[in-house]
């Protein structure tokens, strides 16, 4: 469908995946368009304009006609996983040079106690380097920055071959002034190299989680500058005069200004938008609570859903590295379609290792021989061979052989193996998304489970009967949610201020905090020039009992008696019980938000359920039923089927279990229920 002269704004959206690189491109009247090309590893911006190039191509568009563009990067990300990132440097106080080293004496929640190895920091002593300077807790200067000490510092870095410094000194979240002027000093004796300063990036108390981010930070920052500058230039050569916006851990967009200073907020990037698509797809069905799952190659992200809010937290954490960044709270696990099923100690065991993009599952036909949870599904017959529209063809047989790897020493047949890797594979599922919500007061049977990604409703219903959830929503298009996510994600920042001292809320003391931080997310908001009527300013409170080691995030109010009621509500919901202990105000944040357009109401066509395209043979409960195959872009609005059936499209593939039935729902969404005639 081609655009004419009077058409709506246009915006696209892209996310850059390990295997495909996926493109959302939508008007301001509703139409979309949507594209999947394969990912560049060696250059993520060639498949980046890659994917924009065919989407405004069946568009009849080209860039210079876009208005927007929006993008989800996994670089930060992955060079964190692969401790890929700069060669960087720390400057820190002088007597604080280890606390990288010390960390925490917490493990993950679960290593073995006795076998646990504390992970290498990311910055070794030997490029630690101390200045001599003291700030207190409450802000007050006990000895004033040595200039000569910074300069000597600079001379040292010098000569280590470093790509960036980080400078974190003690209690610069409540005074930044030396850490400011030593940043200052640092960047004029070493020009060529990225200084990163926790003050910019997180100014808030616990040294240990403030010097792993700011050095994590400015590992990254050289990598993602160059890569936001290479798009850039890519969207300008192309003709596009827009602004590159990208998505941030915390669910909103922010300008490429703000992420070259603090590039570890995209650390999350990728999966916050897909939480935000899912919540979106979800309340045009008129659903409020659901669980998200989302489902790629190598992990499974799970997040909560309540009445329509995205919880953050500030106690992610990415590879063995804790994030104190705001980011969606979801919980990832190495579970996907290309996880591997494996023998040891006698027993099947599948994931976290992935066979990954190339040589990939078995019927990829790429090489790969070891069988995958994909395998599985096509040695059933839940995956049909054909994808993608007839584009790629999967190898069955190659899938079966590698099944039979594992099915073979343990006296299995083909059946009964691959359901044994695929009913592992839900279990690891399972238990995370028991994690967020049982384990958080949430009973899972009064949500909606919303599966996607690229393997995701290949898995709903199956996750949804172990849960004992009634209700499944298969989005319009799952396998490129995350792209969606990007085109309905609001414009977010936060600016918080740690308290001098935890201690009883203080109205007159935090007034003023307040209205500094109000300033900040005003200003931000004028420079990403967001309209006065799409504003909104939130204030936050982060508190505690005396004596806890964590807090909690509370609506605030210059009211100290209706905050601590907020406080003990929320500490009572979470935990099941509230103490006797003072309550004390940790951090003070203010939310600053720019509202996205309100999306046009999608009003998909009646339509009745068509004849099926073919059928396939799928191995179910011991037997081969002969399972219907449908075209889900010929179901129209109130269409219904039921179980066994198998959904395909351009993105993913939906396999309906027996005993649920589907209905489409006009916004395009379909509506699985389980037991319903």
């Amino acid at each position: 469908m081609a655009l004419d002269s009077t058409r709506p704004s246009l915006a696209v959206a892209v996310d850059i995946g390990g295997t495909f690189t996926d493109v959302a491109l939508v008007d301001g009247a509703g139409r979309s368009w949507r594209a999947k090309t394969p990912s560049i590893p060696s250059d993520p911006s060639e498949a980046f304009l890659n994917g924009i190039r065919l989407a405004l191509e069946q568009a009849g568009a080209s860039a210079k006609d876009l208005d927007q563009v929006l993008h989800g990067t996994t670089v930060a990300t992955n060079m964190i996983l692969e401790g890929k990132g700069a060669r960087t440097a720390l400057v820190t106080t002088r007597g604080f040079r280890h606390v990288l080293a010390i960390g925490r004496q917490d493990i993950p929640r679960k290593a073995n106690l006795y076998t646990w190895v504390k992970p290498v920091p990311p910055v070794p002593a030997s490029r630690i380097v101390e200045i001599d300077e003291r700030i207190a807790a409450g802000g007050a200067v006990l000895e004033a920055l040595d200039e000569t000490t910074v300069r000597a510092a600079a001379a040292s870095i010098r000569g280590m071959d470093v790509e960036a410094v980080a400078v974190c000194l003690i209690h610069a979240y409540a005074n930044p002034a030396h850490e400011r002027r030593a940043a200052e000093i640092l960047r004029e004796e070493l020009p060529n190299l990225s200084i990163t300063v926790s003050s910019d990036v997180l100014p808030v108390v616990r040294e240990y989680e403030r010097s792993l981010t700011t050095v994590l930070n400015a590992t990254v920052m050289p990598g993602v500058t160059t890569y936001v500058e290479r798009l850039e230039k890519r969207l300008t050569d192309e003709g596009a005069g827009v602004p590159l916006m990208l998505m941030q851990s915390n669910g909103g967009v922010a300008g490429a200004s703000k992420i070259r200073v603090a590039p570890a907020l995209t650390a999350l990037s990728g999966p916050a938008a897909g939480v935000v698509g899912a919540r979106a797809a979800a309340q045009a069905c008129g659903i409020n609570d659901i669980i998200t799952v989302d489902i790629g190659g190598t992990s499974a992200d799970i997040c909560l859903i309540k009445d329509g809010e995205i919880g953050l937290t500030q106690h992610g954490a990415v590879g063995e590295w804790p994030l104190a960044l705001p980011m969606v709270d979801m919980i990832t696990i190495g579970a996907g379609g290309g996880s591997l099923a494996r023998i040891k100690d006698g027993g099947l065991t599948v994931g976290p290792e992935s066979a990954g993009a190339r040589p990939g599952p078995a019927c990829y036909g790429h090489g790969g021989t070891e069988p995958t949870v994909t395998d599985a599904h096509v040695a059933l017959g839940q995956l049909p061979a054909r994808l993608l529209g007839g584009r790629m063809v999967l190898d069955v047989e190659a899938a079966k052989t590698a099944v039979m790897r594992v099915a073979g020493p343990l006296g299995l047949d083909l059946e009964t193996a691959a359901r044994g890797i695929l009913a592992i594979a839900d279990n690891h599922m399972v238990g995370a998304m028991r994690v967020v919500s049982v384990e958080r007061g949430h009973d899972p049977r009064d949500f909606t489970l919303v599966p996607f990604g690229g393997a995701g409703p290949l898995h709903g219903c199956a996750l949804a009967d172990l849960l004992g959830i009634r209700k499944v929503l298969i989005t319009p298009a799952p396998g490129v949610l995350c792209a969606d996510g990007l085109l309905a994600a609001d414009l977010r920042s936060e600016f918080s201020r740690a308290m001098a001292i935890a201690g009883p809320m203080d109205p007159e003391a935090t007034a003023p905090i307040i209205a500094e931080l109000e300033q900040q997310a005003s200003e931000w908001l004028d420079v990403e020039d967001v309209a006065a009527e799409a504003r909104v300013i939130e204030c936050v409170a982060l508190m505690r009992y005396a004596g806890q080691g964590g807090e909690i995030a509370v609506a605030y109010a210059p009211d100290r008696a209706a905050v601590e009621e907020n406080f003990r509500n929320a500490h009572k919901a979470l935990y099941g019980f509230n103490l006797s202990a003072p309550i004390e105000l940790v951090t003070l944040r203010v939310h600053a938000t720019g509202l996205a357009p309100t999306p046009p109401v999608v009003n998909l066509a009646p339509g009745q359920t068509p004849a099926p395209e073919e059928h396939t043979a799928v191995s179910i409960g011991g037997a081969s039923v002969d399972v219907p195959v449908l075209d889900r872009a010929k179901l129209g609005a109130g269409a219904t089927f039921a179980g066994p059936v198998i959904l395909t499209q351009l993105d993913t593939t939906t396999f309906v279990s027996p005993g649920w039935t589907g209905e489409v729902h006009p916004s395009g969404g379909i509506i699985l229920t389980r037991g319903k005639a």
